[in-house]
């Protein structure tokens, strides 16, 4: 069974970093797209970083530059770096995971089978 598990959200402010974890059980990551959404009150869930089964990343355009993904396949974990945070940044955090071929670059969250609960980032000005 495929469980995603996120912690390190929290409160920052303006310019300040933060780092998501996201523990993987139940699949190899290796082997699957692994990506990080978010989603803020009344606003649809946007892609934020994927990275693919060939090993490439992309990114959204408002956090490139600011935030890096990356994944440590021996232990099934994601984790995304936040740094120069910006108000615009609050939100839920997801992370999610596919084995579906297309996957790989793709920031659309119906190429996305597993999600997590979520992790609340509060970023203040």
């Amino acid at each position: 069974q495929v469980q995603l598990v996120e912690s390190g959200g929290g409160s920052e402010q303006a310019g300040e970093s933060l780092r998501l974890f996201c523990a993987a059980s139940g699949f190899t990551a290796s082997r699957y797209c692994v990506a990080w959404f978010r989603q803020a009150p009344g606003k649809e869930r946007e892609g934020v970083a994927v990275i693919g089964m060939d090993g490439r990343t992309k990114y959204a355009d408002s956090v490139k530059g600011r935030f890096t993904i990356s994944k440590d396949n021996a232990n099934n974990t994601l984790y995304l770096h936040m740094n120069n945070l910006k108000f615009e940044d609050t939100a839920m955090y997801y992370c999610t995971a596919s084995d579906w071929w297309w996957c790989s670059g793709d920031l659309r969250p119906t190429s996305y089978k597993y999600w997590g609960q979520g992790t609340q980032v509060t970023v203040s000005s």
